[in-house]
């Protein structure tokens, strides 16, 4: 088996408490929420979805709830097979997929007799732990069917929320770190790995002539991240007001968001 990069090590190693830690934060279920409504709206019901960097399978399992069939990919082994037990049950299915070789993914589905997808997604910013997003693209454009949507997040780069919540923690060297560009260390359970602060412009090159942008979002332009956790979660009525302005600002703030939804539609242009 190949080693597991970096990342995939520091997630693996958390998927069994990732649940418990992460699904009870009012923070994450206000973002996640903004997100699902831009899901809900944009793919096809009943539809045949991929997911990229699914994690356990929070999304991918409401999806499913709700009439959809799922590919969920994840760089981490463990959290693949507890995505797959939550899927399989509804008629979905997980497998390892890293990021990085998404290209080759594609190139094995589509050969394996695999059909292509009407949609892709990817939540809560898997993807900025990829430094080189052009496999990513290719894969996309392998398994989305033309005229079909990809709904990425990732960290927005311009976040007042991030840069205020850093600066209350005390930790003033993490406060403007999204500006800097290139690959930077970031820390999970002591577990250090590689992040990128993708900026729009890149994304966009990353994705043509395959796909064009049709919209963003900001999610978590007031709703705080979730290093504003547990705090934020102890005041709900506030959360209730800040996840209103985000609806009212996640196009025209979009910028600010601490994680922005990029909208792409598959082209009718040929792989290479």
């Amino acid at each position: 088996m190949t080693e597991l990069r970096p990342a995939a090590q520091a997630f693996d190693a958390i998927a069994p408490s990732f649940d418990a830690r992460f699904n009870e934060w009012l923070s994450v279920a206000a973002q996640r929420r903004a997100v699902r409504r831009a899901l809900m709206k944009v793919l096809p019901r009943g539809g045949h979805v991929l997911e990229l960097g699914g994690g356990t399978g929070t999304d991918a399992l409401w999806l499913a709830e709700h009439g959809f069939t799922l590919l969920l990919t994840d760089a981490s082994p463990t959290m693949v097979d507890l995505a797959r037990a939550k899927l399989e049950p509804l008629g979905s299915c997980a497998e390892v997929a890293p990021a990085e070789e998404f290209d080759e993914f594609a190139v094995r589905h589509c050969r394996g007799g695999g059909k292509l997808f009407d949609g892709a997604f990817s939540n809560f910013a898997p993807l900025n732990c990829v430094e080189d997003l052009a496999p990513v693209a290719r894969g996309l454009a392998r398994l989305i069917k033309p005229g079909g949507s990809a709904l990425l997040v990732i960290f927005g780069i311009v976040s007042p929320g991030d840069v205020l919540v850093e600066m209350l923690r005390g930790h003033p060297g993490q406060m403007f770190r999204r500006f800097r560009r290139g690959a930077i260390q970031a820390q999970l359970d002591g577990r250090r790995f590689p992040v990128t602060y993708h900026r729009a412009r890149a994304l966009g090159r990353a994705m043509r002539p395959w796909f064009r942008p049709v919209k963003k979002a900001g999610i978590g332009i007031f709703v705080p991240p979730s290093a504003a956790e547990p705090w934020i979660s102890r005041h709900q009525r506030l959360l209730a007001v800040l996840e209103v302005l985000d609806r009212i600002a996640e196009r025209p703030l979009a910028v600010l968001g601490d994680h922005i939804l990029y909208h792409f539609e598959r082209t009718t242009a040929a792989m290479p």
